[in-house]
């Protein structure tokens, strides 16, 4: 037998073997970020935008904002023309939205991979996961204090996901960690975990730059110092109050040209007035300061605008989610943001359940579509949440994850092209016949509908007989799946034992604190 033969046998069985391996091997899918080719819903006219706007600097010039416990900040505004009282900052009309202007309407967030780089604003929606949480739930062990290794599992999932663009920050909060340290286990997890971008630590000044700090060495201190590697929430203490405790993390990110979120963090009839229009005036008034102010550290410091708004049970005092005026909110301060022409952060998988049940998912799918609709760049929250933030998820997690792919579609729009119009099948079907079997279905069945990777569509019958599972139960099946099929992305050696090193060292150098 010939050199060749033997070669073109080898070759065909070798690519069989292949296929066999690619068909058993597991794949780790990742759609890129959502680029909208759908309108954004304009809910607000012109005029009721401009009053909004108006009454906004109206807020800033006569009512004024507090930025305490912050000398330096009241000095940077005393330099920039502001009318400092006290610790009350009076900012003259248009100061602040002049002062807005340097800031990018777009950025790029570099992660350590480059395919899994994103650019926040236009018309891209980046997703990101749950932040905050102390406590976790699971169909097993129910509702408990969330743990590091808790914290790693969501990282985990968080990088098996195919729809989630970003590992986000805080997927839960390890009470098993010191309060002083357990921001270096957090964002070592997220560098060693997961290769998709992340969010930075902001509980302390000192934290930020910990932070900043850690990307030096996983990124290279040159990259990291001129590129944007991080992107971090600052939440204002609303009504009308900046505390020094995230402006100080505000400063060390803004100082270092990495991204901030600025948001309000809302609960309305309780921290803002029960109006639609009222609300959106006081967000509009906490983010040009913001804003502005993380300018007055650093002109051209990226930055978002965020909006983080709920309802309140006027019975209980809870915060409600996915309800009309949330929505209503969310829409117009969308609309806000683009007049700014700056990038947008708001909505997620938010509710009230305190189980992944059918109050969650109607809440839930409420502001998902309310966010992709209003234009948001920035999606935190878009899987786990439970319980009003409260709780982190691991059932809802890879649930909400599923439904992720809904937003992808329908951000894609609708195709027009001569495939599109199907004219061909309906010739070639014609009167009376079906569609299955015919050319075009065949060319295009495999992407011609989304489909969900948890959700049961099997007959009644296949159901029962594989145990009638609930969705929740479908849920805990993949989260164990999913955490059977993780692998860590590859780092290099010396960049892991680097960063091991830093974490091991600023532990070492102060001791354990819980309050």
């Amino acid at each position: 037998m010939s050199d060749t033969a033997v070669a073109g046998r080898r070759g065909r069985s070798g690519g069989g073997a292949a296929r066999r391996a690619e068909r058993t091997a597991v794949h780790i899918d990742k759609a890129p970020a959502i680029t909208r080719a759908i309108p954004n819903f304009e809910l607000l006219s012109e005029d009721v935008l401009a009053t909004i706007e108006a009454n906004a600097e109206t807020v800033l010039e006569e009512i004024g904002v507090n930025f305490v416990n912050n000398p330096a900040a009241l000095d940077r505004w005393r330099e920039a023309g502001a009318d400092v009282q006290g610790e009350r900052v009076h900012i003259p009309r248009g100061l602040a939205r002049r002062l807005c202007e340097t800031a990018p309407s777009s950025f790029i967030q570099h992660a350590r991979n480059p395919a899994n780089s994103v650019e926040i604003g236009g018309k891209g929606l980046v997703l990101a996961p749950v932040y905050g949480p102390p406590f976790v739930r699971d169909a097993e062990g129910g509702r408990r204090y969330a743990t590091m290794e808790d914290f790693r599992t969501f990282v985990k999932l968080g990088h098996m996901s195919k729809w989630l663009h970003h590992s986000g920050g805080t997927v839960c909060e390890p009470t098993d960690v010191p309060v002083n340290k357990r921001h270096l286990d957090m964002i070592h997890a997220h560098m060693t975990l997961t290769d998709k971008p992340f969010m930075g630590s902001v509980t302390e000044p000192s934290r930020a730059q910990d932070s900043v700090d850690m990307c030096k060495i996983l990124f290279g201190e040159e990259f990291a110092t001129t590129n944007t590697v991080m992107t971090s929430l600052i939440n204002i203490n609303s009504p009308l109050t900046f505390d020094d405790t995230m402006m100080g993390a505000l400063e060390v990110y803004a100082a270092n040209m990495q991204a901030t979120i600025i948001s309000p963090f809302i609960v309305g009839g309780a921290m803002a007035p029960v109006s639609v229009m009222g609300t959106l005036t006081q967000v509009l008034a906490e983010v040009l300061a913001g804003i502005a102010y993380a300018q007055l550290v650093r002109p051209g410091a990226p930055v978002i605008f965020g909006a983080f708004v709920t309802s309140i049970d006027m019975n209980s005092g809870a915060p409600t989610f996915g309800t009309p005026e949330a929505s209503q909110i969310l829409y117009g301060a969308g609309q806000l943001a683009r007049r700014m022409n700056l990038p947008f952060r708001s909505g997620g998988g938010l509710c009230g359940s305190k189980l992944p049940d059918a109050q969650a998912a109607y809440e839930t799918a409420n502001t998902l579509n309310a966010a992709l609709l209003g234009g948001v760049n920035f999606m935190l929250h878009a899987c786990g949440w439970l319980e009003g933030g409260l709780v982190s998820s691991f059932e809802k997690f890879v649930m909400d994850a599923d439904q992720l792919g809904t937003l992808h579609k329908m951000a894609a729009g609708v195709a027009a092209d001569e495939n599109a119009q199907g004219m061909d099948a309906i010739r070639e079907v014609g009167p009376g016949g079906h569609y299955l079997g015919c050319a075009h279905t065949q060319a295009n069945f495999k992407t011609a509908f989304w489909k969900s990777d948890l959700l049961d569509y099997k007959p009644f019958e296949t159901w029962d007989e594989e145990g009638a599972r609930d969705t929740q139960t479908l849920a805990s099946a993949r989260v164990a799946k999913l955490l059977e099929q993780y692998r860590a992305p590859d780092l290099d050696p010396a960049i892991a034992e680097a960063l091991a090193a830093f974490v091991a060292g600023r532990k070492a150098a102060m001791p354990d604190a819980f309050m």
